[in-house]
């Protein structure tokens, strides 16, 4: 189990993590309520068939589970009290390369899987996971079908900030480039819906309140 301070920090070991629900891990550089990706799951397995280095895939929580296998809604429970929501598959960026040159193409969709806390509580090494078999509304593992959900999900009033529908369809803030061109080829529907953090729009700029909104589950819970 490890956490990062910032971003671009190794991955710090830790003896247990506190999980605060729709925020992420406290003290990690991913918690964040309007992100998709609060944390990162990683099988075990892949860092035995790779014979990767600890923390290699600088994930939050190492599991006996494929991940790969894993689909987005899928809701566990890890201990006692937190429950995660499912997200989707993490990509194998090329940053990964820095551990060995062509791990991002070696691991294919074995990065593991980004999920969301929808209920708090401490993890700890060890903790058993189960399957609730719940299902929430899957999101897409391609980051063309997030964005589009999520300007989908825009209130007809407002607008959102490139830097914004970056952050809510978890990708990084460098695919802000490729955002007007993408917003142009769906139509005139999309027109002005997205902008530039110094655009001149007087429309309210949404932040992403609702977006992960869920039926409340936790009366299904055993």
């Amino acid at each position: 189990m490890t956490l990062r301070t910032t971003r671009h920090a190794p991955p710090r070991q830790v003896d247990c993590a506190d999980a605060v629900a729709e925020r992420g891990l406290l003290g990690d550089a991913h918690a964040d309520r309007y992100s998709p990706r609060q944390l990162l799951l990683a099988d075990a397995g892949v860092y035995r068939d790779l014979a990767l280095p600890a923390h290699a895939l600088r994930e939050n929580l190492l599991v006996d589970i494929d991940t790969a296998a894993l689909a987005s809604g899928m809701v566990l429970q890890v201990g006692n009290d937190v429950l995660l929501r499912l997200m989707f598959q993490c990509e194998a960026c090329g940053n990964l390369d820095a551990f060995r040159p062509g791990l991002s193409r070696l691991l294919d969709d074995r990065r593991g899987m980004l999920a969301r806390v929808l209920t708090g509580g401490t993890l700890r090494p060890g903790d058993p996971i189960r399957d609730l078999r719940l299902s929430l509304p899957a999101w897409s593992d391609d980051w063309h079908e997030r964005v589009l959900m999520v300007l989908d999900a825009l209130p007809l009033d407002a607008v959102i900030e490139y830097r914004d529908l970056a952050r809510l369809a978890g990708v990084q803030s460098s695919y802000c480039r490729a955002f007007p061109r993408m917003i142009r080829n769906l139509g005139p529907d999309y027109a002005g819906r997205a902008v530039a953090a110094n655009d001149s729009s007087t429309a309210p700029r949404w932040k992403g309140d609702g977006l992960f909104d869920h039926a409340p589950i936790l009366h299904l819970v055993e």
